[in-house]
C-alpha cells in the first residue's frame, strides 16, 4: 500500500481569522462601490442592439428616429417611423439616452419613472411607470439647421414649387401639357 506523506498544519495565529473576515468585507465593499459607480447616470440604461457610428446628438439637436415605447407589461403606448424629435422638448430620460446613441444604431432604452413621467403619468402611461423604448437613430442635426430647412420647405410649398401640392405637376395644381 502506498504511503501518503503528511504535512503538519500550522496553527492559525491569534487574530488571523478576524483579519481574514475584515479583508473579505473590505473586498465586498469595494466591489459594491465599483458597481455603484458604473451604474448609468440618472438610472437610465442604454443597450446597443446594433452600435451606430460617429458622434452622438446633443441637447440642441433634432433627431430622426424610429421608436416603439412600451410599459413593463409589454403594452405599446406610442410608436413612430422616421419622426423628427427636438431633444429640448423630451422627457429627461429620453434626452439622456439619445445623447449616448450614435447615428445608424439600434438601441433599447430603459427609463425609470423618475426620469420619465413620474408620479403624474400622461395619457396611456400610468403614474410611476418605467418605460422601455426600442430606438433606431437614423440621423440628427442642429435645431437651428432643422428650423431653416423646415422654413425653406414651407416657402417652396407656398411658392408652388414643381411637385409641391398646388404647384405645377403637384396634386391640386393645374393640369400640365400632355396630362
Amino acid at each position: 500500500m502506498a504511503e501518503v506523506t503528511r504535512v503538519p498544519l500550522q496553527p492559525i495565529e491569534k487574530g488571523s481569522l478576524t483579519k481574514l473576515w475584515l479583508g473579505i468585507a473590505l473586498a465586498v465593499l469595494v466591489a459594491a462601490g465599483i458597481a455603484w459607480a458604473m451604474k448609468p447616470a440618472g438610472g437610465i440604461e442604454v443597450i446597443a442592439i446594433e452600435e451606430g457610428t460617429g458622434p452622438s446628438p446633443t441637447d440642441n439637436d433634432v433627431v430622426l428616429v424610429d421608436y416603439t415605447g412600451k410599459l413593463d407589461d409589454g403594452t405599446v403606448f406610442d410608436e413612430a417611423q422616421r419622426v423628427p424629435l427636438p431633444l429640448d422638448g423630451m422627457i429627461p430620460g429620453f434626452v439622456e439616452g439619445l445623447k449616448k446613441m450614435k447615428k445608424g444604431g439600434k438601441y433599447t432604452l430603459k427609463i425609470p419613472s423618475k426620469m420619465g413621467y413620474g408620479e403624474s403619468g400622461r395619457g396611456p402611461i400610468p403614474p410611476n411607470a418605467d418605460l422601455t423604448f426600442e430606438i433606431t437613430l437614423h440621423d440628427f442635426m442642429d435645431g437651428q439647421e432643422f428650423q431653416q430647412r423646415m422654413q425653406a420647405m414651407q416657402q417652396m410649398m407656398q411658392q408652388g414649387a414643381p411637385g409641391a401640392p398646388g404647384g405645377p405637376g403637384g396634386p391640386g395644381g393645374p393640369p400640365q401639357p400632355g396630362q
